[in-house]
């Protein structure tokens, strides 16, 4: 059996391809969401979120041979999580991530935290669309929302929590988005236009995450974007595709010979 860490909208489809190999696949995932769309490929799915005890408990409830680690580039501590409980499990830890996006343009500007995007979408002002999440929401509200040369449109998933979570930060209904993804160049290119937008803020989330379709949403526009560097983290063991995945657990945790 294979403990699979399944954050991504990307990471249903490897869970399937690696229960398609001949694994029994296990995943843990935050939400009920996903936890339903992985069931309905067939895909055994705890939710919650298990810190390094937990998940290293839980591997060996199951019988795991392998700890996959497909969480978001951005969930940090659920893989420094994941390489903690494959350690303390005896287990081979591997690591799917998305393969990053590479811009070059007078328009995009990287920093290396969500405290640093903030600051900088401050010091420019404007509308600035806020397309991060609900995580850290509470960094840009602090440093974004009130002040009167910024107007903050937050864009989001469409969950009550999210919503809930606006609303505590003072987002007015205004300046809420709720939306399901994917998103196409096109569609952004239509909200930026609708809200007037001058800045957006992302993440380096990857070619999966749509990045690539924002920015050049906005680069037709003319409108400046700030991009989060992803966290950088010695994985070890890791792969862009699910192919060095597969390879890597026939190395790794080889199925039985019949």
């Amino acid at each position: 059996m294979i403990l699979l860490l399944a954050g991504t909208s990307d990471a249903r489809e490897l869970a399937v391809m690696i229960q398609q190999a001949g694994y029994n696949v296990t995943a843990t995932v935050v939400t009920d969401h996903a936890a339903e769309q992985l069931r309905s490929a067939g895909i055994r799915a705890y939710v919650g979120r298990l810190d390094a005890s937990q998940l290293a408990d839980l591997a060996k409830a199951e019988g795991a041979k392998a700890i996959v680690d497909a969480s978001h580039p951005f969930a940090e501590e659920a893989s420094k999580n994941a390489m903690q409980a494959a350690a303390d499990a005896g287990l081979p830890y591997i690591r799917y991530e998305r393969q990053a996006s590479s811009f070059s343009s007078e328009k995009v500007t990287f920093v290396d935290s969500y405290e640093e995007a903030a600051d900088l979408a401050a010091e420019k002002g404007g509308v600035v669309m806020l397309t991060t999440g609900s995580k850290t929401l509470d960094i840009f509200a602090a440093r974004l929302i009130g002040r009167p040369d910024v107007k903050v449109i937050a864009r989001m998933l469409p969950r009550k929590d999210n919503l809930d979570k606006c609303e505590r930060l003072g987002f007015s209904q205004e300046q809420i988005v709720m939306m399901q993804g994917p998103f196409t160049q096109e569609l952004d290119r239509a909200l930026y236009r609708h809200f007037g937008v001058t800045v957006v803020v992302t993440k380096e989330s990857g070619k999966v995450g749509f990045v690539d379709e924002k920015i050049a949403a906005a680069e037709e526009l003319g409108i400046e974007v700030i991009v989060i560097r992803r966290p950088r983290l010695s994985y070890g063991i890791v792969h862009h595709d699910f192919a060095g995945v597969l390879e890597s657990l026939k190395q790794h945790a080889p199925l039985p010979t019949a």
